[in-house]
């Protein structure tokens, strides 16, 4: 299917799906206008902490660091095993020098790690950082949390071992 016809997907009732909109957005870069998309998403469904990850993602894209992380944090209230934002969360703090918050929310990233095919190179790479934490040294915990990308956005089925699965996607913040 054509970018174009992703963008303008319908439903079965002829409504534009913002989310897959928004997702398609982000993946073509077009972090602003994925924003204006998933916000149309959240309010069709507030609750949906895919989509809080998804705008995190884009916030963390243009440089809102803040909002992203009010955002990750919105969507852990909502899905407390949204693996992804967990992540994302951590290297967002871990750069703002919140060491043991990011430790704490990487061990618990850890305890449950991810599955599918996205999940092993962040796993790894969140392996990594959290032993550089507990080795003491910051200066490399935080050179993992700035290697990579601002975010991506993962295909679905990258959650937890065990957990239910969406036919959404989540998004996968690279640090």
């Amino acid at each position: 299917m054509s970018l174009f016809g992703k963008l303008f997907s319908r439903d079965e009732g002829g409504r534009v799906d913002y989310y897959e909109e928004g997702v398609a957005l982000l993946r073509s870069g077009q972090h602003h206008e994925a924003l204006t998309s998933l916000r149309l998403a959240l309010r069709e469904d507030p609750h949906d902490a895919a989509t809080l990850q998804q705008m995190a993602v884009a916030y963390t894209h243009i440089g809102m660091s803040d909002e992203a992380i009010k955002t990750y944090r919105t969507a852990l209230r909502k899905d407390p095993d949204a693996a992804a934002a967990r992540y994302g969360l951590a290297f967002l703090l871990l750069r703002t020098g919140q060491e043991d918050d990011a430790a704490e929310l990487l061990d618990t990233f850890l305890q449950t790690p991810p599955d599918g095919p996205d999940a092993a190179r962040h796993v790894a790479h969140a392996r990594e950082t959290l032993a550089s934490i507990r080795g003491g040294d910051g200066e490399a915990a935080r050179e993992h949390a700035a290697s990579g990308d601002a975010g991506e956005v993962a295909r679905p089925g990258g959650g937890a071992a065990g957990a239910p699965q969406s036919d959404r996607a989540e998004a996968w913040p690279s640090p």
